[in-house]
């Protein structure tokens, strides 16, 4: 049976258990979120590079799999392993410099990097909070801004969510670490017609992926399409309508579509075809809005 060593203390790690895992059953508090090699919240740094297997390294830079960096939940080790925190050189300070709220349930917040931090629009950031409570936001603004814009989903029992909404920790200092994924736009096809969509708080990387693509003159159509549970996680129509003056309203209206079979207590049949059939129609319009248009006067 492989072992960890994690500051200074020996810990077995079971078959199929990943080091995350055995650290967190033996009472190690260790930041993570999402436990699935995602959020990279739980990254940590071997002693030695070579006792750690590649696909706990998958995803991340170069420089990082050659220094020994591995996600401590992807990692299996067949042999033991020496771990330890990451060092400052994957982690930047940020300052929270405005907390705004979006809708009764979505927060903007902006950070002010305390050094140089390069992305793309679109791809996501970890914040560490100074308890080393970790959560991973996507990045709505553009580099040249000099801010990350970041949408948060305010929940009832969220803990860096309610922390930032409730206390509004303007000035605070908080750690961020990336950036991570491959959702951004590349230029070089100009012309193509793009389709982007979401729910929620997906809105953010989205938005930044649109607002990159105009401003490298992305010149075919752009269809933003943003969808809620309910009509208060759809937020920032003023800014979308502007960025997309013809297709917003209908795309409000294809999101909202779910909310015809609220209130029916139990739904019947006859209530989920209607709402379909609505569904059909606005896809409809969505696909060849011309014939619509045509079909309405």
């Amino acid at each position: 049976m492989p072992h960890v060593e994690f500051h200074g203390a020996r810990h077995d790690v079971r078959d199929g258990e990943s080091v995350l895992d055995a650290l967190l059953r033996s009472g190690v508090d260790v930041p993570h979120s999402c436990k699935a090699g995602v959020c990279r919240s739980c990254l940590m740094r071997a002693a030695d590079p070579a006792t750690v297997p590649m696909e706990a390294q998958a995803g991340l830079k170069d420089t990082w799999k050659a220094g020994g960096y591995f996600l401590a939940c992807q990692c299996r080790p067949a042999t033991d392993i020496v771990a330890g925190p990451v060092g400052n050189d994957t982690r930047l300070a940020a300052v929270i410099i405005e907390l705004v709220r979006l809708s009764d349930s979505v927060l903007r917040v902006r950070l002010k990097p305390a050094g140089p931090f390069e992305y793309r629009a679109g791809q996501f950031i970890t914040i560490f909070r100074s308890d080393g409570l970790a959560r991973s936001y996507s990045i709505a603004s553009l580099p040249a801004e000099g801010v990350l814009e970041l949408h948060v989903r305010v929940l009832v029992n969220g803990r860096m969510s309610r922390w930032l909404a409730d206390e509004s920790p303007i000035g605070v200092e908080v750690l961020i670490q990336g950036p991570s994924g491959e959702c951004f736009y590349l230029g070089g096809r100009e012309d193509q017609p793009l389709l982007l969509a979401g729910t929620g708080t997906g809105l953010a990387p989205l938005l930044g992926i649109t607002r990159d693509a105009l401003q490298q003159g992305h010149r075919g159509p752009i269809h933003l399409v943003h969808g809620a549970a309910n009509p208060d996680g759809l937020y920032h129509h003023e800014l979308l309508a502007g960025l997309s003056a013809t297709n917003h309203d209908l795309a409000v209206k294809l999101a909202s579509v779910p909310e015809d079979i609220k209130g029916y207590g139990h739904v019947k049949d006859a209530h989920l075809a209607k709402a379909k059939r609505k569904q059909a129609e606005l896809l409809q319009q969505w696909r060849n809005p011309e014939a619509a248009k045509i079909a309405a006067e």
